[in-house]
């Protein structure tokens, strides 16, 4: 299996990205080979200096990097030799089998728009995200379709719930759309709308609307939005696990007492801690793209990048994209 890398996007490009991926390498060796994308010149010296192997990930040179400040459709314009464009390109020719990187997301969402295409049936794809809660949920869309129509939002319900079938194992995933309200007539006519179309879908196991404080609690597996409000949760939810954990270590560094209940419930600290973490899960695939293409948080470091891989290869290997476009055909054959 061959997974192109964009090897200078994220914030702490390109070390921990090379780093990340000679731990999937390690994991995942001998059937994983990586395409790392950037400046030859600077990824070489980079692992030398962090005395990494570089076995099975292969160098490509690219000359330019997407910056987070560029103006997404532009940048894929102009910046043809850009680390993201060439690892782009590289998928869209069927030289690697999935994609990775941390670089600049509405550039990633505009390069996979038009370099690697969509299954038939899917205009724009969907930045998903499993978000840890009660139970972990996926979340999408995250920000790349900030307007929806209610045929889009149905799209990502069934999208969704191949992802979680396929890709974490559950079984007639429970669906939802994020609501201000449980009645069927809450919220905008797209809102509205979507409901009914959710709920009509044989395909899905639809369990109604759900409103943001209920979606902790793990009564859906797949929670559809509209970009904008999906984004909205997200950095909500990111801001409260720091909020709380910041708050939960306040508690057990206050004097002798706090450290000594701290040993008590060490492991199930720990265990929380890992469990609100997100990088467990690896990163955010464009569901709806025609080749796997996930989305690493801009801040990823080491282990982040080598979960993606890891999700990048259980998207291969599960066959996603061939499964949705399969899904969304046979949708549309009975409408």
């Amino acid at each position: 299996m061959r997974i192109v890398l964009d090897a200078m996007g994220g914030d702490h490009a390109p070390g921990e990205i090379l780093k990340g991926a000679v731990d999937a390498v390690t994991t995942f060796w001998p059937n994983l080979k990586i395409l790392a994308v950037g400046n030859a010149q600077l990824l070489e010296e980079t692992a030398r200096q962090l005395s990494l192997d570089l076995r099975n990930i292969e160098i490509i040179n690219a000359t330019q990097v997407i910056d987070m400040c560029d103006e997404p459709a532009k940048a894929i314009r102009q910046k043809k030799d850009s680390s993201m464009v060439v690892a782009l390109r590289i998928l869209a020719e069927g030289k690697a089998d999935a994609m990775v990187s941390a670089g600049s997301t509405g550039a990633l969402h505009v390069g996979t728009s038009l370099l690697v295409r969509t299954v038939p049936g899917v205009k724009r794809p969907a930045l998903a995200t499993v978000i840890p809660g009660k139970s972990p949920f996926l979340l999408l869309d995250c920000g790349a379709n900030v307007e929806c129509r209610p045929a889009m939002l149905e799209a990502f319900g069934v999208m969704g719930s191949v992802y979680m079938q396929q890709v974490m194992g559950i079984q007639s995933p429970r669906v939802a759309l994020v609501n201000n309200g449980a009645e069927e007539s809450k919220g905008t006519p797209t809102y509205v709308q979507a409901h009914q179309l959710l709920k009509a879908n044989p395909h899905l196991n639809f369990v109604g609307n759900l409103e943001p404080r209920d979606i902790p609690e793990g009564l859906a597996d797949v929670v559809v939005a509209d970009g904008f409000t999906g984004n909205v949760i997200l950095k909500l939810t990111e801001g409260l696990a720091r909020y709380f954990g910041g708050k939960l270590k306040g508690l057990f560094t206050q004097g002798l007492l706090g450290n000594l209940a701290y040993l008590l419930v060490k492991r199930g600290v720990s265990d929380f801690k890992k469990g609100m973490d997100a990088d467990e899960y690896g990163g955010a695939p464009f569901l709806g793209a025609a080749r796997p293409v996930i989305k690493a948080h801009g801040s990823a470091k080491a282990r982040a990048i080598h979960q993606a891989i890891g999700q990048a290869i259980r998207c291969v290997e599960q066959d996603l994209c061939g499964m949705m476009a399969e899904q969304l055909s046979r949708q549309e054959e009975e409408a």
